[in-house]
């Protein structure tokens, strides 16, 4: 009897095992033509393979070997029949032009797809050209985003590294329920607009796990961007991890439930920052929970900035209509590379309302750095350094 146990568990383990085989399709790049020399255009071939797995009514998969591949400014687009699985072992390089690109604005765009998941490889957007146009002055594209989410559900990335983006490297925009685990993202800290990450206009989305050293925003938080949780990152250099800008449109949905807990700030500009520009709307920032941080020579620790405005053009004289509340800064500690470690720089017409400041512990060369306060009212408890000005 227990012969034909074991057997019956054997037989039905190996039928279900060829069941998911048969039940899930497998489609190699290079089948479809892509050459792995980094030089040959892909474009077609990856879209081919797309347009396979997005057909395929069982789950599939698309597979990139080892090796680079030569991509332009490519669209994989859904709605697919189910979820699709893109597994990169390889690089994926643009086009050594920048002007290849075109103006569009992105150059891996996934558009209106549902359950896709990108685990591994690298992508190279090779974006010092276009950075060098920008520094001198000539009329540039607008610039390419590395890969993009546009209304797009049930995401992963996973293990993927994005390098030298023209642009923001990672975006999600209007999007459900996206999970980024163990990115990387790099480039030099002078490189204009590089944010690592950009979420808007989104639900539900975790960042996790991450290295993010760019010369923009480590993260950057656009308008209707709501639960959203980010743990375990590492930022610097960069900019800092940013809610906003926000309110440079009137009619602006706000940002709302949003954590960042067990992270490392090094030699950024910022460490946790809000900021909003200085003209009226009706936006507003509530439930952001910034705890378990640690700063290492971080310029600007914590600060809120309602008064943005580049140039003094297109808001001179006016103040935020971004209404700022509940906000709780926790357990965050380190050093200030510079002597004012908190600023609460909010609007005159708008307060910062429901504040909360405790256990921070911030230096300034072995000495408590300051802080300052405008237009704010919350609470403090436990240590306070510097000295709370709420």
């Amino acid at each position: 009897m227990a012969k034909f146990v074991v057997s019956y568990v054997v037989l039905f383990l190996f039928y279900n095992f060829q069941r998911s085989n048969a039940a899930s399709a497998s489609y190699n790049v290079s089948q479809f033509g892509a050459n792995p020399d980094g030089i040959t255009d892909s474009t077609q071939p990856f879209l081919k393979a797309w347009s396979a797995a997005c057909s395929s009514a069982s789950p599939s998969t698309i597979y990139v070997p080892k090796g680079s591949y030569l991509l332009k400014a490519t669209v994989f687009r859904g709605p697919c029949k189910n979820k699709i699985t893109v597994q990169i072992d390889g690089t994926l390089v643009a086009p050594t032009d920048y002007r290849a690109l075109g103006n569009s604005g992105y150059w891996i765009l996934f558009i209106k797809v549902n359950r896709v998941s990108v685990f591994g490889g690298t992508l190279d957007a090779k974006g010092a050209g276009f950075w060098a146009c920008r520094k001198s002055g000539q009329n540039c594209p607008v610039g390419a985003r590395s890969i993009t989410f546009n209304w797009a559900n049930d995401i992963l990335i996973r293990g993927l590294r994005s390098i030298n983006s023209q642009s923001m490297h990672i975006v999600i925009n209007s999007c459900n329920n996206v999970v980024v685990r163990n990115v990387r993202v790099i480039a030099p800290d002078k490189s204009p607009n590089t944010d690592g990450i950009h979420v808007q206009i989104s639900t539900g989305v975790t960042i996790t796990g991450s290295t993010l050293q760019t010369g923009d925003d480590c993260i950057s938080i656009g308008p209707s961007t709501r639960n959203l949780l980010m743990s375990s990152i590492k930022c610097g250099p960069g900019h800092g991890i940013s809610i906003g800008s926000l309110g440079k449109d009137f009619n602006e949905d706000g940002v709302e439930n949003i954590t960042l807990t067990n992270s490392i700030f090094s030699g950024s500009d910022n460490g946790v920052r809000i900021k909003s520009w200085a003209r009226p709307s009706n936006g507003f920032v509530r439930n952001v929970v910034f705890q378990n941080l640690i700063m290492k020579n971080v310029k600007n620790p914590i600060i809120i900035d309602q008064n943005y405005c580049p140039n003094n053009q297109g808001c001179p004289h006016q103040s935020s209509g971004v209404q700022i509340s509940q906000v709780t800064y926790r357990n965050i500690q380190g050093t200030s590379a510079t002597p004012k470690a908190v600023t609460f720089d909010c609007s005159p017409s708008n307060p910062c309302r429901g504040i909360e400041l405790q256990d921070i512990k911030l230096t300034y060369l072995n000495t408590a750095a300051t802080s300052s306060c405008k237009n704010i009212g919350g609470t403090s408890s436990g240590v306070l350094m510097p000295e709370s000005c709420i």
